[in-house]
């Protein structure tokens, strides 16, 4: 039988301390390196919420080989290094599935998910070839060979890096690496082996891109696409874990992914559905004491509850969420926090409670960032912040102010999210269109107009509906006749 580098049958090996990455690192603290990272991404229209954990991760060789996201930052960071000079094991021989020649080959499996190419075919080979190892699978049989690679890392699985490709908004949300395999024997019914750490980085990924293709895209095309590995990950809480630390991170990412596809639904009009997995994700954050967890499930029942027209239930959730995010230390979670609070004073016609809950909002925000920032927080910038308060002022009718902040939160937004440019400029345009300002409110709903063929929210497709409503009796005014016609020929969403 073949050997392998990297087999599933192989005893768990210690990692190797990534010097290399180390020496670049230099004097910088893991938490500059981090921001040098997400800086870095930024400037080539990559999203990656690398922290000082992620750097510590790296340094102690945990991370073997970085996901495809992270190499691309890297190799921006340090041009002319190969990813083997930044310390890092060939892709190939972190997932042991370097192909074999035709002789060699091992007969033809039907169990095995076949390898998606599309990604790297015709990309240049990061990697020194003269480093790279050739290496060899172990062909076990299934009764003998427990069916996930333990030394894949949880960034790098091969599957993982399918898991939510998309072309458009289209995503293929339930082959989740180890949670596909998982979701295949649970629909079979077959009793799921007790998770393990490939489980629960599969799930943390899960969450990390759900959140940047709804960043990129909008909900509409995500969120029954989605669902399907919430089930798996909390059929995987169930089957047990082999460690506690495992049974912890699943939990954790459970809650999140909950909260994801909670958002999902919220910002596609399915109330309801988001409820219930708020809920969900709240009793786990109350079932394990996880506080920023249940910051996260509050934070955002502040935000339904407010969309929904409950807006005294708004206040509470966003009280309830500061009580518990209060002790994480972190003055950006508790600055959105604070926006959350606004937002359900301004649903009461509370001007005097919303102009305090903004104040400490801009308060908190300007201590900067933070180590204890949660990884989800990842959107909240500046023009977010501007986003929010354009909402509140919108809600209590003080058309101008709302437009100013609509303007400027559409500015500093980074165009490469187009699903929250197109929503600041959703929003610009309906204050404008309130506010008086009909030509000018035409020339921003045209905008929103171009970004819709990447969009897919209805949130946003309702608030231009409401524009074009308010503009009807102004179809004279410049600008508007055009923005009606063509708003009227959108398809309609279902």
């Amino acid at each position: 039988m073949a050997s392998s580098t990297v087999t599933s049958a192989q005893p768990d090996r210690p990692p190797r301390p990534n010097l290399a990455f180390r020496r670049l690192r230099g004097k910088r603290s893991p938490a500059e390196f981090a921001a040098a990272v997400r800086r870095a991404a930024r400037e080539i229209g990559e999203r990656v919420s690398c922290d000082a954990r992620y750097v510590g991760r790296v340094e102690a060789g945990e991370i073997r080989c970085p996901n495809y996201a992270y190499e691309r930052v890297f190799l921006h960071m340090f041009p002319g290094r190969t990813l083997t000079d930044l310390g890092f094991a060939p892709r190939s021989s972190v997932r042991g599935r370097q192909a074999r020649a035709t002789e060699d080959a091992p007969p033809a499996r039907t169990d095995r998910v076949p390898r998606a190419t599309t990604e790297t075919r015709g990309a240049r080979e990061p990697y020194d070839t003269r480093t790279a190892q050739n290496t060899r699978t172990t062909q076990n049989t299934r009764t003998t060979q427990y069916p996930y690679d333990r030394h894949d890392n949880n960034e790098e699985s091969d599957v993982l890096r399918r898991a939510f490709m998309t072309s458009g908004a289209t995503v293929a949300a339930a082959s989740l690496g180890p949670l596909g395999f998982a979701h295949d024997a649970a629909a079979a019914g077959h009793p799921l082996r007790r998770a393990g750490a490939g489980h629960a980085g599969a799930l943390e990924e899960a969450v990390r891109r759900i959140r940047l293709l709804d960043d990129r895209h909008g909900a509409d095309g995500l969120y029954r696409r989605a669902a399907a590995p919430l089930r798996t990950a909390y059929a995987l809480l169930d089957a047990g874990a082999t460690r506690q630390a495992t049974a912890d991170r699943l939990y954790a990412g459970a809650g999140e992914l909950a909260i994801s596809v909670g958002w999902l639904a919220h910002d596609s009009g399915r109330f309801d559905d988001a409820r219930s997995h708020y809920a969900e994700a709240l009793a786990t954050a109350r079932m394990t004491g996880d506080p920023a967890l249940e910051a996260h499930a509050f934070c955002n029942m502040a935000f339904l509850a407010r969309d929904a027209g409950r807006p005294r239930e708004a206040v509470r959730a966003a009280q309830a969420a500061q009580r518990a995010a209060r002790p994480l230390g972190s003055a950006r979670l508790m600055s959105l926090l604070a926006l959350r609070e606004a937002g359900g004073w301004a649903g009461l016609a509370d001007r005097t409670g919303c102009e305090q809950s903004l104040t400490r909002a801009q308060a908190l925000f300007g201590q900067g960032p933070s180590d204890a920032d949660p990884e989800w927080m990842s959107f909240y910038g500046e023009a977010e912040l501007e986003g929010l308060e354009a909402q509140c002022w919108s809600t209590l009718g003080d058309w101008p102010r709302a437009a100013r902040h609509a303007r400027r939160a559409a500015g500093l937004q980074d165009p490469h999210f187009t699903r929250n440019l197109a929503l600041y400029s959703a929003e610009l345009a309906d204050d404008l269109a309130r506010g008086g300002r009909p030509d000018e409110a035409a020339g921003a709903g045209m905008r929103v107009l171009d970004l819709l063929a990447e969009v897919q929210s209805s949130r946003i497709h309702t608030m231009l509906a409401g524009t074009a409503r308010v503009l009807l009796p102004h179809r004279r005014a410049s600008g508007v006749s055009a923005f009606l016609d063509r708003h009227a020929s959108l398809p309609r969403i279902p």
